[in-house]
Formats: C-alpha cells, structure tokens, sequence
C-alpha cells in the first residue's frame, strides 16, 4: 500500500492490522471512552507482549473521557506509557495513529475518530491513512510533532495519583454542568475569545538565520573562560561528565561550542527547534571549517561533524540506533525537559562519549537533580544571575512589585494550574487591563516583553494596548517560526514596543536590547519565572538596565517568587520565605507597601518549613504516581531535604506527619524510630559508616543485624569507594586513603574496625551499635510478620539517602574551592 486511503468506516480493522506489524504505536485522541478502549485492548496487549513500544496521549478537554476508559488502559497495559493532556479549559482536539514499523514501512492515520466504539466502527467519520512510503517526509514530522506534544509541559503522566485526581475532578465538572451544556458554553467561549485573527507583519532587515562568520576567531568572553577553566580541571581529575550553569545571558551555548574544540565529533541534544538552530550557528561561528547538521523530523544527518538532534526524535530506538554508541566524542544535553527525562536517559545510557556534558541555565529546576545524578555529581561550576550583574556580565535590574487586588484564592487550583476559565473571567476585564496599562507607563522603557498566562489573555490585553497606541502584537506556541523571527526583528529594531506572549521566550530566544519586561501572570513556576527574568539581562548598546515590573497578588508561590532574586548558599540552599532580597548595589528593588504586608501575611499564615516539605511529597507522589523513596524524594522533589532531619528526624517521620503511613507501618516507626532517627543523623565526615551498614544490608532482610567482622566488609568497601571516581576524590583523596586504594586487606580491616565500627559504637546510641571482640553488630528488638521487610526497606533508603548526599555535598564543597 503506497498511496493514500479515504476510511469511512470500520476504523477498526486497520488499527488492528497495523498494530500486528509495528514495532512502536503512538496514539493522541482528545477523548477515550470505555467502548473503545475495550475493542482495541486485545490488539495492544498483543503488541505489547510482543516488545512494541507504545505512547497514549489523551485529554481532559471539558472532562469527557471516561475515568473508567483511563483505568482500564492502566490496569490492562501496564509496559505502554500513557500521558492526559490538563487543557485547563482550551481546545483540545487531535485525533492521530501512528505505527512505526520495519524497514520505513510506517503508517499515519490522521481524522475525525477518537477512541470509542461508534467512532472506531459504525459512526459517521472521515480518517486518511497515509503510508511512509507515500511521503516519509509527513509520517517523521507527524512523530517529532506527538512527541512534543506526548511530554509537553501541560501533560502528565497517568498513573493511581493522577487518576484519583481526575476522577474527582470529573465528578466535579460533570455535577456542575451537564455534558451537552457544558460543550456549548465551552465552545461557544472559544469562538468568541479565541487565538484571534493573524497580525500582518512587516519584513526587515535582520536575519539571524544567515549571520556572516566573523573573520576573526572568536575568543571566549570571561564568564566562558572561567567555565573552561572549571572544565579543564575536571578533565584533569579524570571525570567524564559534568554539568555547566551559568546564568541566561552568560553565553552557556558558546561555551559548550568552545569547550568542543578538544573533540572530533559532538552531539548537541535539545528539546526545541530554536536552541538546536541557535546551537549550530554558534558552533559554527567557532568552528567555521567543521561540517553539521540536524537531526530531527524534517532531516536525518548522521554523518557531521556536529549533529544537532532533537531529543524527541532521537528518542525512538529506530532513529537512536541509526549510530553508534562511541559515534561522539563530546555529547552536550542542553536543559533538561522534564516531563521527558526518560527520553534523555535513554539516550545517555546508549550512547558512550569520551565526555559528557550538561549545560543550564537554571540552577534550581528541579529538572537539574536529574542532570546533575548524570553527571555523577560534578557540577563544574555555577553563576548565578545576580554574581553576573555584579562582575559587569549582565545587565542591571530596577524591581517594581506592583499590588494586583484580585483575590485569587478563589479560583480552583487543578493541581499544577489555576483553572483557565475561572482565571480568565478575572483577567479578561478592562478595569484589569487599565491598572496592567498604568503600571507599564509609569515604569516602561523602550522594548517589552510582556508574559501571560494564556493566549486569550494575550490576545485581550494586546487588543487594549493597541486602543490606547501602543504599537504591540501576539506571540505564542502555535505562531509560525518565521512570524516569530520577524517579529522579535521589530522588536529589536524598535519598530515595535511590546510583545505579548505566553511561555514562548522562556529559553532559546534572545533579543538582547530588551529593556523592559511585564510579568501579568501567577507564578507557577519559579523555573520559568527564572529563565523569563534572564530575557531582560543580556547587554546591549545603549541599555543601561532592564526593568522588571511585576504584578503581584494573592496566588500561590507569591511569597516565596522573590527567592529567585537570593544567591543561593554555599551548598544550593536558598534563604526561606518572603525576605527583601539583598540584590547588587547597581540595582533596584521597589515593592509597593501594600504587596509587602500581602506577602508578610502570606509567610505568617503558614508554617513554611513543614508544609513546603508535605507539600511537595504530595506533588511529587502525584507525578510518580506512588510514594516516593527518600532518594527520589532529594532528587526529585521541589523541596530542600536537608530540611527533613531537622523539622521530622527522618524521612518516615514526616511520612507519618503526613498521615502517610498504614497501621503495621506505623507499629513499626514507633517501635524503631530511635534507629531511623540514628540512622539519619549519625555524624559522617567520611561514608564509611553508611558503606559498613550497605554491606550488611546486602546480606538481606533476616540477615543483616547480624554481626559481622572488618575482615568480612573489606572487600564491599574497597569496591564500593573505588568503583567509582568522584567517591575515590571524596573519601581516599588524603595521605591515609591513598594508601586504600590498592586492595589490601588487612589495611583495609585496620581502617574499618578503629574508623566506623569503633566510632559508632562509641556514639550515644550504643546500646544499639555494638563493636565487641571484633564483632560489629545492630542490636534491635526482634522484628516480626511484615516488621522484617519494612525494618530492612526504611534502614535501606536511608542509608542510600545519606550515602547519596554525603558525596553531593562534599563534591560541591570541592568544586568552590576550584571556582
């Protein structure tokens, strides 16, 4: 089958054909109803067993797929991963199949069915079904285009937690308004609010596409060269991968296009168009003799020098195994999408570089936990924005936290988004769009750019700025890359004042003469609140600082928002809750006297530690969709760990505050929770103690309380610090552990029983650590039933939680000593 196919009918037949041939399936309705699920679930479990790889992606749009239709594909497909889209109230309508099959034999179904019974059998419906070899070119764009939309920042992955959520918000929606009203209100908003008409743009003459290459040789700027310095050291300490942060505007890309210069061949990987374009061209002003290309839906360079790939369509094993894995020498992972971490941790673990390495701008997204476990822990250095503006680098701010009255407290938070229609009846006023107009002429300069929360929020306050003559337009996600392009060369030119926009200059675009940005929006986020602020920073001819004003009212995260403008501590931590930021003596920062008593009321009315650290448990449970590890926890979660100890004494501490813990699982945090708390807060200069208990651990559940002799850990314990380096540089970096590093058992036995055995026996819990004739032992009351796997699990975790955050924190102590 070559050409294209008109199916009218019976949609059925076909998914079920192509599905036995296909080797992955990637599926995107806007709705999925119990009756469909039911006809396809044989087909796909077949497929499933049979190794396929398979990606549902499905809606929330007005809440008309089935809860019991999401259960089913949960409980009956447990391999495929299967992600719902949070609309928050915009149109959410695609209907597309795509099979991957061997040898370029794919398929792309693209029409009107989504997954129900009546839609994929007997119902009036139109669906095209085009074969690869009929056009290759529209099936790889159709899967790049899925992928960005599978792990979008507005998806989430399905699991118990998120399905829980959904039923009840489900329930919700559809006790308050009948399905068939509930479309037409729905519908009927969106035609009269909606994206709004094309704007007409101008052409000029900046075209960043074909910048001439200098004819000089560039010469790295000195936030660059500081990083490179930083590099070349961790080269020297034989690591293999590390991580760069330096602050938007410091020239992250440029550095890593430096950096390449001892490497033959590099791999550039990102998750979106402009930074892999932005990316080749600062490479090539670098290396104007090497040879690129990309690697994405539209084009497939596996030759180049450098390749440039998009992570999404280097993701698939079928494009992923089109190389090597020692085809790099350098591979750089430019920031980390989180919602397709997995994708990015395939990659890496295919491919095997000489060197890895990770560049951010954000040092605090909780992505970076996720980077910075890649990189073994070896964050090269940091710069944050404000030591930038301090050495010359970036540009200064003034501040101006503008007071915004509206009462956000009543509008229904949807998990990680306020509800789009109960926002936008708030923001879509004109005494709203007056104040926003006010603050913006009392504090503007030349060029805006202004962040929304929505595109009709966009589309209603450009449409009041234009009535007042401001010259302003539009841009968001769904703008054509080229309109985009020539509207940021209005800006720049000054031929336009202001750009409204949603989400779309958070990273890999710069307009360096920005002077002035409008945040109109909650903060959600402080990630992107971060990266946002970097748009105004970078230097300019004639821009003596940028302007910074911020509308602040009552939503969530408002009190901790001016965190983002605190250096971090000497080990990442930031200094708490809504305190007047200490920012450099060359900039500004103004808050209204109404916005300072909001956010002090906001701090008193809360107890910040506790709930901050409960508060993110329960988010991060959401994502994962079950409880969190302790390690996951510090990894992963949107919180500071260290915190856990002080406020809880240990993890299953809070767990019980949190109301967490079953009745058996509660016998047992009282009946050991002076173990649990020793665990967690015995002294460690060194993670000798954790590596003795590790040992004894790995004996299993019945067995490890048993005594045990130095003799006996020597071998786990040389294995386990030299196995890997930055554990080697930690704890055997002196004269004493040098002299471990060649196995010697008896050295190595000396070393345990007078360093961990004989210091934690001698610690106030003695009764419970003994070291006796040789013999180290963990005296605890005898567990029983479910007590034995418990007691083993929770001292298991901690261990590997202390072990963990030991060597992080000793390697970032090193690592200020080499900035």
């Amino acid at each position: 089958m070559t050409k294209l196919q008109l199916i009218t009918s019976e949609l059925i037949r076909h998914l079920e054909k192509l599905s036995g041939d296909a080797e992955e399936i990637h599926w995107m309705t806007a709705f999925t109803m119990k009756s469909g699920v039911r006809k396809v679930l044989p087909f796909l479990k077949a497929a499933s067993n049979r190794g396929s790889s398979i990606k549902l992606l499905t809606g929330d749009y007005l809440y008309i797929s089935q809860p019991e239709a999401l259960e089913l594909l949960l409980k009956e497909l447990p391999e495929a991963e299967i992600r719902l889209w949070k609309s928050g109230g915009a149109s959410f309508h695609p209907k597309a199949y795509l099979f991957r099959g061997r040898e370029d034999n794919h398929h792309l179904i693209v029409g009107s069915s989504n997954l129900s019974k009546s839609a994929l059998t007997s119902g009036v419906e139109w669906n095209l079904l085009a074969p690869s070899k009929a056009d290759n070119q529209v099936f790889e764009e159709a899967e790049d285009q899925f992928l960005k939309l599978f792990y979008h920042e507005s998806t989430i992955s399905l699991n118990p937690e998120t399905l829980a959520e959904y039923k009840e918000n489900h329930r919700e929606a559809n006790r308050q308004r009948p399905f068939s009203m509930a479309w037409s209100a729905e519908e009927e908003t969106e035609m009269m609010l909606g994206p709004g008409e094309a704007q007409e743009i101008a052409e000029s003459g900046v075209d960043y596409e074909t910048k001439p290459a200098s004819a000089e040789p560039l010469q790295p700027r000195p936030a660059q060269q500081m990083a490179l310095d930083a590099l070349e050291t961790t080269m020297e300490e034989e690591y293999d991968r590390a991580m760069v942060v330096l602050a938007t505007g410091l020239g992250k890309t440029y550095l890593a296009a430096f950096f390449a210069r001892k490497f033959k061949r590099v791999l550039f990987i990102a998750h979106r168009e402009e930074i892999l374009r932005q990316a080749q061209q600062s490479f090539l002003h670098v290396h104007q003799d090497k040879t690129s290309g990309f690697f994405n839906a539209a084009e497939k360079e596996t030759e180049a020098d450098f390749v440039f790939a998009s992570v999404y369509t280097l993701g698939s094993r079928h494009n992923m195994e089109r190389f090597k894995p020692d085809n790099f020498d350098l591979i750089v992972v430019d920031e980390f999408h989180h919602a397709a971490a997995p994708t990015y941790e395939r990659v890496i673990e295919y491919f095997q570089p000489k060197f890895l390495l990770g560049i951010t701008a954000t040092p605090d997204r909780m992505d970076n936990k996720d980077v910075y476990a890649i990189c073994d822990g070896n964050v090269a250095i940091s710069i944050h924005f404000l030591e930038a503006i301090e050495r010359g680098w970036l540009s200064p701010f003034r501040y101006y936290g503008v007071y915004d009255d509206t009462d956000y407290s009543q509008i229904t938070w949807r998990g990680t988004r306020y509800d789009e229609e109960e926002l936008l009846a708030l923001q879509l006023r004109e005494d709203f769009a007056q104040k926003i107009f006010q603050g913006y002429m009392e504090h503007r300069q030349t060029r805006t750019i202004v962040f929304c929360s929505s595109v009709r929020q966009a589309t209603f306050m450009n449409d009041y700025f234009r009535r007042q003559g401001i010259r302003s337009m539009v841009l968001h996600g769904q703008t054509p890359a080229e309109e985009r392009r020539k509207a940021t060369d209005r800006l720049e030119l000054g031929e336009l004042e202001a750009i409204f926009t949603v989400d779309l200059f958070n990273e890999g675009v710069d307009i360096p003469k920005v002077d002035t940005l409008l945040f109109i929006r909650p903060t959600e986020s402080l990630t992107v609140y971060t990266q946002q602020i970097g748009r105004g920073l970078r230097l300019a001819d004639g821009k003596s600082h940028c302007v910074i004003i911020d509308f602040i009212g009552n939503y969530r995260n408002a009190d901790v928002k001016l965190a983002v403008f605190d250096e971090t501590g000497e080990y990442g931590e930031k200094r708490g809750r809504f305190a007047e930021p200490a920012v450099p003596e060359v900039c500004e920062f103004n808050l209204d006297l109404q916005v300072i008593n909001l956010l002090k009321e906001m701090a008193r009315k809360r107890v910040p530690r506790r709930d901050a650290l409960i508060a993110a448990y329960f988010d991060l449970k959401r994502e994962l969709g079950r409880r969190p590890e302790y390690l996951e926890f510090h990894l992963q979660a949107d919180a500071d760990s260290k915190a856990v100890k002080q406020e809880f004494g240990s993890y299953f501490g809070m767990l019980t505050y949190a109301g967490e813990l079953s009745e058996e699982e509660m016998q047992v945090w009282e009946r050991y929770k002076d173990w649990f708390i020793e665990v967690e807060k015995t002294e460690m200069n060194k993670s000798y103690k954790m590596v003795v208990l590790l040992y004894m651990l790995s004996r299993g559940p019945k067995h490890w309380t048993y005594p045990v002799a130095p003799e006996e850990v020597a071998p786990f314990f040389h294995r386990y610090l030299t196995e890997k380096e930055y554990r080697k540089k930690v704890d055997l970096d002196s004269k004493k552990g040098q002299g471990l590093i060649e196995y010697n058992e008896s050295r190595i036995s000396i070393l345990i029983a007078e360093m961990p055995m004989t210091m934690w026996s001698g610690s106030e819990k003695a009764d419970m650590v003994i070291f006796e004739e040789n013999r180290f032992s963990i005296q605890l009351p005898q567990p029983s039933g479910e007590q034995v796997a418990l007691l083993y699990d929770w001292t298991e975790q901690t261990a590997n939680f202390r072990l963990h955050e030991h060597f992080e924190r000793k390697m970032k102590k090193r690592k200020a000593g080499v900035q």
